[in-house]
C-alpha cells in the first residue's frame, strides 16, 4: 500500500493543487488527510470538493471540531483570527459539506497498513506531537507501532524502540524534504507537515508518501503561487496576518 499523506490544508486550494500536481507523477493507492482541511484560508468549499473527488480518507482536525461546535451552538464565538476565519468559512459551506465533515472520525485504525491515523497524537485530537517529551508521552500511552499525525505543521518523525518506553526517543525534521526508512525494531510517529500553512520557516507546501511494504516515508516540499493564495485571502476579507504568514512559513 502506498499512501499519499496530506494534512493541515487549511482551505488553501492553491497549495493543494500544486501538491496534487507534484504527486501526480508518483504512484499511490490511497489518499489520507490527517485533519484541518478547514480554518484560516479562503477556499473551504474548493478544498472539500477536491478531497471528496480524491475519495480521501479524512480525519477530524481541531478546526473542523471548532466549526462543528459553532454550528451546533456548543461554542460561543470568541475573537481572534481562528474564530474570524471559521465564522466566514461556515457561511461558504453547504449542508452537504457540513454533513460530510461531521462524519469524519476522530482517529482511525488502518489494519491494512498497520497504522493509526489521528490529528494531534495517536491518543489525542488536539495535543501536539512537537517535542521528544510529547512523543515519549504518546508512545507511553499508545501501544501501536506506526502512527500518522498532523497538527504541528512541521514534517517530522519521532521514533522509539519496540519495547517499553524509556529514554531512547529520536527526532528527525524535514525542512527541505527527505526520506526515512522505518527500522524493523522501532515504533514511529510520522507527520507529513502542512499543505497549506507550513510553520518551519519554509513556505513551500509539505506532503508525504508512505510505502507500507518497505516502511519508506518520504516528505516533499513543493513551491506554489503564494501571491495568488494571499490575494484570495485578502479578497475574502480574512485577517491580513493570515495572508502575510504564508510567505514566511510561520
Amino acid at each position: 500500500m502506498r499512501l499519499l499523506l496530506l494534512s493541515d490544508i487549511h482551505a488553501n486550494q492553491t497549495a493543494l493543487e500544486a501538491v496534487l500536481a507534484h504527486a501526480g507523477s508518483r504512484s499511490y493507492d490511497e489518499v489520507v488527510h490527517l485533519g484541518d482541511a478547514l480554518g484560516y484560508g479562503p477556499h473551504p468549499r474548493q478544498v472539500l470538493n477536491t478531497l471528496r473527488e480524491l475519495d480521501a480518507v479524512c480525519l477530524l482536525g481541531n478546526h473542523e471540531q471548532m466549526l462543528l461546535e459553532a454550528v451546533d451552538g456548543r461554542r460561543v464565538r470568541a475573537g481572534g483570527v481562528v474564530a474570524d476565519a471559521l465564522a466566514w468559512q461556515r457561511l461558504q459551506l453547504s449542508e452537504r459539506d457540513l454533513g460530510w465533515v461531521r462524519g469524519w472520525p476522530d482517529g482511525l485504525e488502518a489494519p491494512g497498513v498497520g497504522a493509526r491515523y489521528r490529528h494531534g497524537t495517536p491518543v489525542s485530537l488536539d495535543t501536539y506531537t512537537d517535542s521528544v517529551t510529547a512523543a515519549r508521552d504518546a508512545f507511553a500511552r499508545w501501544g501501536g507501532r506506526l502512527g500518522f499525525v498532523g497538527h504541528t505543521h512541521l514534517p517530522a518523525v519521532y521514533a522509539t524502540l519496540n519495547a517499553p518506553v524509556g529514554e531512547w526517543i529520536k527526532h528527525q525534521a524535514f525542512p527541505q524534504g527527505g526520506t526515512y526508512l522505518v527500522p524493523p525494531g522501532a515504533r514511529v510517529i510520522l507527520n507529513p507537515g502542512s499543505v497549506g500553512q507550513p510553520r518551519d520557516g519554509n513556505p513551500q507546501a509539505s506532503y508525504a508518501l508512505f510505502d507500507s511494504t518497505r516502511g519508506h516515508f518520504e516528505v516533499f516540499r513543493v513551491s506554489y503561487d503564494i501571491g495568488r493564495a494571499q490575494e484570495a485571502t485578502l479578497a475574502a476579507g480574512l485577517p491580513p496576518v493570515l495572508a502575510a504568514r504564508l510567505a514566511i512559513g510561520k
